[in-house]
C-alpha cells in the first residue's frame, strides 16, 4: 500500500500568517494546522513535488548544557541511505519525518477499510473519530525509529520553520521540539545517520554551509545572537 503522510494545503498556511524561516509563535499555527476540520492525508508520491500542499514535518532537535553552560547540540550527517535523496550528505541536527495516514488509525490497512475519501479527507472506521494523539504518536514513532536516548530530558514545541526557497522546503513544514537532555546520552538508531555526537553551538554557528537549509535556519534562530529569522 502506498504511504499516506499529513499535509495542510499552503494556502491555509498563508492565510494563518506567511513566514520564511522560523516562527516561536507555535500556538498561533499549530492550533489550526493540526485541527481535526483540517486534517488531510494525501499519496506520498503526489505531494513530493506539489508546492499546493505543505507536509507537515515534526523536526527534533537535542540540547545539552556542559558544566562550562556552553550549549552543545546532536549533529549528525544523512547517509546515502537516508529517506530523503534531496538532504544526502549533508549535515543536521533534527530528526523526524512523515506523519503517517496509520499514526492516525493504529492500523497497517486504512485505506482497504475506507478510512479516507477520494480527496484524503480523513474518515473513521465508524463515526468519524480519530485520535487526538495523532500527530504525537507520529512524532514519538519518528523518534524511537531514530535514536536512543539515555537521559531525562524536557522537551518543548519551540517554534515551526519554513523554506520556500529550496526545493524540499518548498513542500514541507517543519514542527520545532527542543529535548534538553541532562546528560549528553544518545544515539543513532539509523544506520545512515552517521558521524553523529554533540557539538558546541558556537563552532556551529562559525560555519553553516555544510548544514540543511531547515537545520541552519534553526541553529541560527534558536542560538544564535542576531535572530533574523525570527518572527
Amino acid at each position: 500500500m502506498e504511504e499516506r503522510v499529513l499535509v495542510v494545503p499552503t494556502e491555509l498556511f498563508r492565510q494563518l500568517g506567511y513566514f520564511n524561516g522560523f516562527s516561536r509563535n507555535a500556538i498561533r499555527y499549530c492550533g489550526e494546522l493540526l485541527s481535526f476540520k483540517n486534517v488531510l492525508f494525501r499519496l506520498r508520491n503526489e505531494v513530493e513535488s506539489d508546492p499546493n500542499f505543505k507536509q507537515l514535518i515534526p523536526y527534533m532537535i537535542f540540547s545539552y548544557r556542559d558544566p562550562n553552560s556552553r550549549i552543545q547540540l546532536f549533529q549528525y550527517v544523512r547517509g546515502k541511505g537516508a529517506g530523503e535523496k534531496r538532504l544526502h550528505s549533508k549535515r543536521s541536527v533534527g530528526v523526524g519525518g512523515h506523519i503517517s495516514s496509520d499514526d492516525l488509525i493504529g492500523t497497517n490497512n486504512s485505506n482497504e477499510n475506507g478510512n479516507f475519501d477520494s480527496f484524503g479527507n480523513c474518515l473513521s472506521k465508524s463515526d468519524g473519530v480519530v485520535s487526538r494523539d495523532f500527530y504525537r504518536e507520529g512524532m514519538l514513532r519518528e523518534l524511537r525509529e531514530e535514536v536512543v536516548i539515555g537521559s531525562k530530558y524536557k522537551e518543548s514545541c519551540v517554534g515551526l520553520i519554513n523554506d520556500d526557497n529550496s526545493e524540499v522546503g518548498s513542500v514541507h513544514l517543519g514542527i520545532v521540539h527542543l529535548f534538553e537532555l541532562e546528560q549528553p546520552i544518545i544515539k543513532s538508531n539509523e544506520e545512515d545517520l552517521i558521524e553523529s555526537g554533540f557539538v558546541p553551538v558556537d563552532e556551529m554557528l562559525r560555519d553553516l554551509s555544510g548544514f540543511e537549509s531547515w537545520s541552519a535556519i534553526c541553529i541560527e534562530s534558536l542560538f544564535g545572537q542576531s535572530m533574523p529569522h525570527v518572527i
